[in-house]
């Protein structure tokens, strides 16, 4: 064995017996994250600026039968579906950093190629998705002192594309994040403590909501099946394999303990402003709750720039799989002040966020692609793939009930994931009616 490959090989031991695990070359730091800084990552890709969303994408259009009890079951199955990823960490004698090197091992390299191109179009799309966000925040702080509509949502994608940019130089992986952890979870709980309370004081003193489903029965159908599709949104990243790169050994049983404090502790804020929200406005719902709030002015300026900085810092969580090719590619390593690690995250991630960026501000309605996307991507990564890949890797060790469950699982999210890209694709061709490129929504 190379001294390369020895480097890159660990010991483990399993109920007294030895063996190697070989993990993969990589820029980035690895196996050096406790448990629990690895839950608040992933909390913090649960509680981000798109929870103020949740009651008017989700519940509008459910109502409170079909978001409740809709939520809860995603909550339970995203959890199981994470699990099965989790748990296929270390497996023949390889520990997969990446959730291509997984689907690669287990099917070959066309699967390793086709999961890379639908992770990095996921992660792209919700990217942009922070950039709008992080610039309607800022538009929406303008507005409440100055509704002059001389700055336009454009230019505050710009200043949001920008300081994004800022913090990707200086934070150079995902293990870096540390203390910024905790601020993003400040921030969050400021924007989803203000939004809960000044939802609270507006409901009591309206005393009739409608809460019927609104639309012809076609047109319910369509946003009954999109919003049903970003469930799957609500709490999945697409790149647990990334994320429990980080997590200390034994990587299985801490990343396990990482989900369930996400599926339990880390949901109830989420949970929380999405059902008070709609209990306060019903059908009427913003699709940004901060829109529909009354209150003074300093506290809903607080809770907007407290979103946009949370989604400055959300943001880089789900660009690290392409910081860490970009850094792994081009053996980005050493001191991260280093002038030529400086200068190469200058040009990379700032030249990547520059694009993402454009596309934000040329189609800031670009959730209804983002629907889209996450039907061809994010279902079939985070649910469809993850039952088949357990089913290939386990399959001897599966009993015929077992087999039977992931293959129905497998082909209910294969059915679910072809309904919400035409959902998807109806919304798309319904809207680019009604925008214009650089609109200022």
């Amino acid at each position: 064995m190379s001294s390369t490959g020895a480097k890159n090989r660990t010991s483990h031991v399993n109920d007294g017996e030895h063996f190697d695990v070989e993990v993969p070359d990589t820029a980035h730091q690895i196996s050096s994250d406790s448990w629990f800084q690895v839950a608040f990552v992933l909390t913090t890709g649960i509680n981000n600026a798109y929870v103020l969303g949740y009651s008017g994408t989700v519940m509008v259009p459910l109502g409170w039968v079909g978001g409740v009890v809709g939520l809860i079951l995603a909550t339970a199955i995203s959890l199981y579906a994470n699990a099965l990823v989790a748990k296929l960490h270390e497996f023949g004698g390889k520990r997969h950093i990446r959730y291509r090197d997984l689907a690669g091992f287990i099917y070959g390299r066309k699967a390793y190629c086709l999961t890379w191109g639908l992770q990095y179009v996921n992660l792209f799309m919700i990217n942009c998705g922070f950039i709008i966000l992080a610039g309607s925040a800022l538009k929406a702080v303008y507005v409440l002192f100055r509704d002059d509509h001389v700055m336009k949502l454009p230019h505050f994608i710009a200043i949001a594309g920008l300081v994004c940019a800022v913090f990707a130089i200086g934070v150079p992986h995902l293990s870096a994040l540390g203390i910024w952890l905790v601020v993003s979870t400040i921030l969050s709980l400021i924007f989803i403590i203000v939004a809960i309370v000044l939802a609270v004081k507006d409901g009591v003193k309206t005393h009739s909501r409608d809460y019927e489903i609104q639309g012809s029965p076609l047109s319910k159908l369509f946003t009954i099946t999109a919003a049903a599709a970003n469930l799957t949104f609500v709490f999945n990243t697409g790149m647990l394999p990334e994320i429990q790169a980080t997590v200390r050994k034994p990587v299985v049983k801490n990343m396990m303990k990482a989900l369930y404090f996400q599926f339990t502790v880390g949901v109830l804020p989420m949970l929380a402003v999405t059902f008070i929200g709609y209990w306060a406005y019903g059908s009427s719902t913003s699709t940004y709750l901060l829109n529909s709030v009354t209150g003074p002015l300093w506290v809903k300026a607080l809770a907007n720039i407290s979103a946009f900085l949370q989604s400055v810092i959300c943001l880089h969580i789900f660009a690290s799989p392409t910081y860490e090719y970009m850094d792994t590619k081009f053996g980005v390593t050493g001191s991260t002040l280093a002038l030529k690690n400086l200068t190469f995250r200058i040009m990379a991630r700032g030249g990547y966020l520059a694009v993402s960026t454009l596309l934000s501000a040329l189609l800031p309605f670009l959730g209804d692609f983002m629907s889209f996307t996450g039907a061809v991507s994010t279902i079939p990564l985070t649910f469809i793939l993850a039952n088949h890949m357990y089913y290939k890797a386990k399959d001897n060790k599966l009993n015929p009930v077992q087999k039977l469950w992931h293959w129905l699982n497998v082909v209910f999210f294969s059915l679910m994931a072809v309904a919400a890209a035409i959902a998807a694709l109806r919304l798309i061709s319904v809207d680019s009616k009604n925008f214009h490129v650089f609109a200022d929504l």
